[in-house]
């Protein structure tokens, strides 16, 4: 499966995921990814490779020992890793394809925040009607 950031200049492969894809809820994640919760896979380090754009990679230690990694272009979060650890987490969003598994459950939920426990809000395939 291949994925890539939001500009393009980065792109990595993976041969498989290797670990339950979850919602992760955290302070660190939503405040990263600007968003409600962010959806990860663990991906073995043998199963994952850059295939272009290294040199655009940058990363910050969010907590120690823990580095998450993004474009230095359009700022796209890829991946997190913890040096030495046996798998890096893709963010899931970053695939370019379906990668055929979906999220078994939400974690970090005692972070969660109240504006997200709506669940009823209508879904429309693009916009909302009338816009």
């Amino acid at each position: 499966m291949k994925g890539s950031c939001a500009c393009g200049a980065i792109g990595y492969e993976i041969d498989r995921i290797d670990m339950p894809v979850s919602h992760c809820h955290c302070h660190s994640c939503r405040k990263t990814h600007a968003a409600a919760f962010v959806t990860t896979a663990g991906v073995l380090r043998e199963h994952f490779r850059w295939t272009r754009g290294q040199d655009k990679l940058s990363n910050y230690e969010s907590s120690p020992g823990k580095l998450r990694r993004f474009c230095s272009l359009c700022g796209c979060h890829l991946l997190a890793e913890r040096i030495g650890a046996s798998a890096v987490i893709v963010r899931m969003a970053t695939l370019d394809e379906d990668p055929g598994v979906r999220p078994q459950y939400h974690i970090w939920g005692e972070h969660d925040v109240a504006w997200l426990q709506d669940d009823q809000l209508s879904v429309y395939a693009q916009w909302q009607p009338g816009r």
